[in-house]
């Protein structure tokens, strides 16, 4: 088992030495493996977030600029899922603060399981601002961005560059779309040269995250897509070189490869899913369970029994107080939105389950555990 290394070691730890470096306060220590120059400073600092591209990814590569300019590995956020980093990347702090966990979040104070980076509930497809929900309100941690001194921008694709959940989160920064690969870095390379002071630049690329869940990151497809992205990489070096930019590449978390073998549904266990209050939440890796108030035991039971071989259970509440989520103060909502249990899948193992309504789907690329695959992440730098 990986977990986070949320005292100098982690995603989180990346963006507060960001945070320092642009006269910001942050909320958890810097990152011991990297330095960046003081607030005063002309040079801008640039992070892209690759989707999924994981550490144990890249050093099997073994070769191309990212690899080339790779510093170490540094740690994810548990669940290690997009939800959870990114809204890490975007408040600078751990899940135990920002209570975003999992792809599927029950919100008590909706009243129902949603989708938070879709900004709608489980299954459908009408946004919550329709129904008067304010996304500010409920993602309720302060965007990073208006805890620093500098000029900020965020370069997503267009889709979502203006999505609720974008909005929430990104305060005071301007924001780029992008429709390409190409146009993604020649955004980025604009900004750079739009002025000479010191400026922030957080720029997000999803196709390598949505390829290795439909193909998996051993197939010709993702192979194809990296040698692309390491191509487009080398070029917008090649073009800012001398700007006097520091260039920070991370991910939000990596991957394993799993099959049907390990797939585990929930309707072909039927007297487990009698003891469930509501559907299955956070991810297909970390599972959490809220159970009827009368069927504890038999919930534990069942799944000691019959799941053993394939997932851990923890009460959630302690997987709190051991600090998988984070350190500190947690956010009065966690404990709400984490389950009375916690099922932590083994080897490549998933669990799942649908509700009426859903479009059913295989993932062959999966994440939001704790093997090192998922949970690892590259820590690139290039001075420029």
């Amino acid at each position: 088992m990986h977990l986070p290394d949320y005292k100098n070691g982690s995603i989180v730890n990346l963006v507060s030495s960001i945070q320092v470096a642009l006269g910001g306060q942050p909320s958890y220590g810097t990152l011991s493996q990297l330095t960046l120059s003081k607030p005063n400073t002309a040079g801008s600092i640039v992070l892209i977030v690759i989707d999924g591209l994981g550490h144990t990814y890249l050093k099997q590569r073994g070769r191309g600029v990212l690899y080339g300019h790779l510093v170490d590995r540094i740690t994810s956020v548990f669940p290690s899922t997009t939800a959870s980093a990114i809204t890490s990347f975007f408040t600078g702090t751990a899940p135990q603060q920002h209570a975003l966990t999992g792809w599927f979040t029950y919100f008590k104070e909706l009243g129902a399981v949603a989708v938070p980076l879709l900004f709608r509930r489980r299954s459908s497809e009408t946004s919550l601002t329709d129904a008067g929900v304010d996304a500010r309100k409920l993602f309720d941690q302060p965007s990073m961005f208006e805890r620093i001194d500098t000029p900020s921008h965020i370069v997503l694709p267009a889709h979502i560059v203006e999505s609720e959940y974008t909005t929430a989160h990104s305060g005071p920064a301007e924001r780029w779309a992008y429709t390409s690969l190409k146009q993604c870095f020649r955004v980025i390379e604009k900004i750079i040269r739009r002025t000479g002071s010191r400026q922030y630049i957080y720029a997000y690329w999803p196709e390598f995250d949505t390829l290795s869940h439909i193909y998996g990151t051993q197939s010709k497809e993702v192979t194809k897509h990296f040698d692309q992205l390491d191509a487009a990489f080398a070029r917008f070096l090649d073009r800012i070189e001398g700007s006097g930019t520091t260039v920070v590449v991370t991910a939000d978390h990596g991957f394993i490869d799993t099959g049907p073998d390990r797939l585990v549904q929930l309707e072909s266990h039927p007297e487990l899913a009698s003891t469930l209050a509501l559907p299955l939440c956070g991810e297909p890796r970390v599972a959490f369970c809220y159970v009827h108030p009368d069927r504890h035991q038999r919930f534990k039971e069942y799944v000691q029994d019959r799941l053993g071989y394939c997932a851990e259970i923890y009460e959630s509440e302690q997987l709190v107080e051991q600090g998988f989520f984070g350190l500190g103060e947690p956010n009065p909502r966690l404990l709400d939105r984490i389950g009375h249990y916690a099922l932590v899948m083994k080897g490549r193992y998933v669990i799942k389950d649908w509700i009426f309504g859903e479009r059913r789907y295989e993932h062959i690329g999966v994440h939001g555990g704790v093997s090192e695959e998922e949970m690892y992440v590259p820590l690139i730098v290039v001075e420029t």
